[in-house]
């Protein structure tokens, strides 16, 4: 299938320069999540949708009230406010929605960015860097980009098209969760997180997890006399290794290149007071990955049961065991059959708009905002977007502008398509 002479006219409209002055002023905002400026993103990108005819539904969250909720997907970050918006052009329900969201993690050690400011949104040979350059402003930038050709091009939509922009995805997917209370739906969505080129039609889930590990404290020129907390978290972390291995012993093809696709890591170990003691307790704080389907319930079960043995089996841990708690976000995994209609078409609007062979469809080992479209709103919804995830989370975070432009061509065409436009 070819490219109609509407699509080849709503192409000619596509701004190239707006887009990436869109994506530069995006980076330059430090939106990280559960900050204040997530909500300034939101409500400059509300301005435009409506300065482009999009009808508006722009809202402050209701942090307690959702927080409540028995499906409240978690949070790592501390925030006083929040915002949902979503825009719509076209009658009824949306037949496609471009979603992104605006947070980004934090920058870490900033010398670590050497010579630019992680926010300054940097081009260099066609790459743009900065914190949140593909993680996901790019698609943001993207989904903008469609947005801005569909409102001002005069175009006519049978079905209407849907903007939703959303907070703290980073950190569990309140924004997400807030839109899907709120009613919004769609006959399709697509994420426009970052996916190398591929179609992303699966997502593992992710469960943040602490681990409480008792000690008995002495002085440190006595150390005999008391029991490390660290100590006896060694032989608690290796049971975890081994329920890694044992959770990634079946090859998982859709997940092509990715050779763990359910890692268990720690990402933060506290332990002791003061240098010459001994401590008497240690707090990891770590990821356990959900494999595709699998509940979430069966998930921390596993881990839940791989400490009890572990300790069951320690003389010390025996009469004093560590305690699991779940806080933070809990990720569920997400997924769309491959045989929908979706993938289909988002693939030939790929080879139409970016003349490339049919991508590759695959799974990412990370979770994200598709499980709450899909399981909560029952959205078929993939992962098409610029970017390389390697790139995420990272002080060399980047994109590459042609790669920008090439997805939001796509994009585009898709859009085109699913909302019938004509002129």
């Amino acid at each position: 299938m070819s490219l109609s002479d509407i699509e080849t006219r709503l192409l000619d409209q596509l701004d190239e320069q707006a887009l990436v002055d869109d994506l530069v002023r995006l980076v330059r905002v430090p939106s990280v999540t559960g900050t204040d400026a997530e909500s300034e993103l939101q409500h400059e990108q509300s301005e435009s949708l409506r300065a482009w005819g999009f009808d508006v539904d722009a809202w402050k969250l209701d942090l307690d009230e959702l927080g409540a909720h028995p499906d409240f997907p978690g949070s790592e970050a501390e925030r006083q406010e929040g915002y949902g918006l979503v825009g719509t052009i076209g009658e009824g329900v949306p037949a496609l929605v471009l979603q992104g969201h605006v947070d980004v993690v934090p920058t870490g050690d900033l010398d670590r960015w050497h010579d630019h400011d992680p926010f300054s949104g940097r081009i260099v040979d066609g790459v743009l860097h900065g914190r949140g350059a593909c993680d996901m402003k790019a698609g943001v930038a993207a989904n903008l980009a469609v947005a801005r050709v569909l409102g001002r091009s005069g175009v006519t939509l049978e079905r209407a098209f849907g903007f939703h922009s959303v907070v703290s995805e980073e950190d569990g997917g309140l924004g997400a969760f807030a839109t899907m209370l709120r009613g919004h739906t769609a006959d399709s969505a697509v994420l426009t997180e970052p996916t190398s080129g591929r179609i992303v039609t699966a997502n593992a889930g992710a469960l943040t997890f602490e681990i409480r590990v008792q000690g008995r404290a002495a002085h440190g020129s006595t150390r005999l006399e008391g029991v490390s907390a660290f100590d006896a978290f060694l032989p608690i972390n290796a049971a975890l290794a081994d329920l890694e291995r044992e959770r990634n012993a079946v090859p998982q093809p859709l997940f092509l290149d990715t050779t763990l696709p359910y890692p268990i890591s720690i990402g933060r170990v506290s332990a002791g007071d003061w240098a010459s003691s001994v401590p008497d307790l240690l707090i990891a704080e770590g990821r356990l990955g959900v494999a595709l389907g699998e509940p979430i319930t069966d998930a921390r079960a596993a881990l839940e049961r791989t400490v009890a043995d572990a300790c069951a089996r320690d003389p010390w841990l025996r009469d004093h065991p560590a305690t699991v708690t779940w806080p933070g976000g809990q990720f569920a995994s997400g997924s769309i059959d491959s045989a929908h209609p979706l993938v289909s078409d988002v693939s030939a609007a790929i080879v139409d708009a970016e003349g490339k062979p049919a991508p590759r469809l695959t799974a990412a080992p990370y979770g994200s905002d598709l499980r709450l479209y899909a399981n909560l709103g029952g959205i078929p919804t993939l992962h098409y977007g610029p970017g390389d995830v390697r790139f995420a989370h990272a002080p060399r975070e980047q994109v590459k502008l042609d790669e920008l432009l090439r997805t939001t061509r796509a994009l585009l065409v898709l859009a085109a398509r699913q909302c019938g436009a004509h002129f």
